[in-house]
């Protein structure tokens, strides 16, 4: 194939490939949460990170990763503690990220309006070897999270008392799933961009939630259809020359469509099975008692 004699597209393919995987797999909880928009959020504050990064001269993809693990960090303590004005907080910490981040951008040397736009809308092409390493590493630890904690952080995502009152460290475990979508964000960025990664990290959960009733089969239609519409879009971004986030994002709101289209179907078919399953079980109620069934109560 011609798209892979390209050492540049390999990258692209693998990284697109990772963040398939690692996406889902975290979004999978925040969608759990209710909190499908909080990866939306701490792209806002990774942008800040990114600008930091170019002003000191250092890999933008690190300090966008200490700048969003901080941010995820302070919005869950916003969650525990801010009841009354924490939207108000949440909202100026998501445009004071943004602004931040343009910013800084402008007054570093290396930045400009170029290289916003590739870590804002995702430019895939362009992810270098230094970047692979660092895709690497994060994604590990995302794995490594999602996968081996994942009995612990359901039970936290579902029912919060309830995990509470079993022992679980609702807090620490809360925190953690912030701190790895914080770093999900920062993997992600160079593959669909910060404005659009949050759509990669629910989507394919929201598909996959159409078709399949419990949380291993979820979790697992949702990373084969991230794995899907990365590789795919990845693919047409080089041979139609289109964005590769904007395309990625559109086949994964194709898929979404059409696994809600199959829903219903599949809901009658459930049902009508279950329906057939209990025509079988009968009860047998005696049409009179006998003497045996008779009780006394002696005096």
């Amino acid at each position: 194939m011609e798209i892979l004699d390209y050492a540049f597209m390999q990258r692209a393919l693998i990284a697109a490939l990772i963040v398939g995987i690692t996406a889902p797999a975290i979004g999978i909880y925040l969608v759990q949460r209710r909190q499908a928009l909080m990866g939306d959020g701490i792209g806002h504050v990774a942008l800040t990170g990114v600008g930091l990064g170019f002003l000191l001269n250092t890999s933008p993809v690190w300090v966008a990763t200490a700048v969003a693990i901080a941010g995820s960090v302070v919005m869950e303590l916003i969650r525990w503690y801010g009841r009354t004005r924490g939207d108000l907080a949440l909202a100026m910490l998501f445009y004071g990220g943004m602004a931040g981040g343009v910013m800084l951008m402008n007054l570093s040397d290396a930045g400009s309006n170029a290289n916003l736009g590739t870590y804002l809308f995702g430019s895939i092409t362009t992810v270098s070897s230094q970047d692979m390493t660092t895709i690497y590493v994060l994604a590990a630890l995302v794995l490594a999270i999602t996968i081996g904690l994942r009995r612990q952080l359901f039970a936290v995502c579902q029912d919060e008392e309830f995990a509470r009152v079993t022992g679980l460290p609702v807090r620490l475990l809360n925190l953690l799933v912030a701190v790895t979508a914080a770093v999900t964000v920062t993997v992600a960025m160079r593959v669909v961009g910060l404005l659009l990664v949050s759509a990669l990290m629910v989507i394919p959960v929201a598909a996959a939630q159409q078709i399949s009733r419990s949380f291993a089969v979820t979790f697992a239609v949702a990373v084969a259809i991230g794995v899907a519409v990365t590789l795919t879009g990845t693919a047409t971004s080089y041979y139609v020359d289109v964005p590769s986030g904007a395309t990625i994002v559109l086949f994964a709101i194709g898929l979404f469509v059409v696994f809600t289209a199959l829903a219903a179907p599949l809901a009658k078919k459930r049902a009508r099975a279950a329906a057939e399953g209990t025509e079988g079980c009968t009860l047998e109620v005696p049409g009179s008692r006998t003497a045996a069934d008779e009780v006394s109560v002696g005096g």
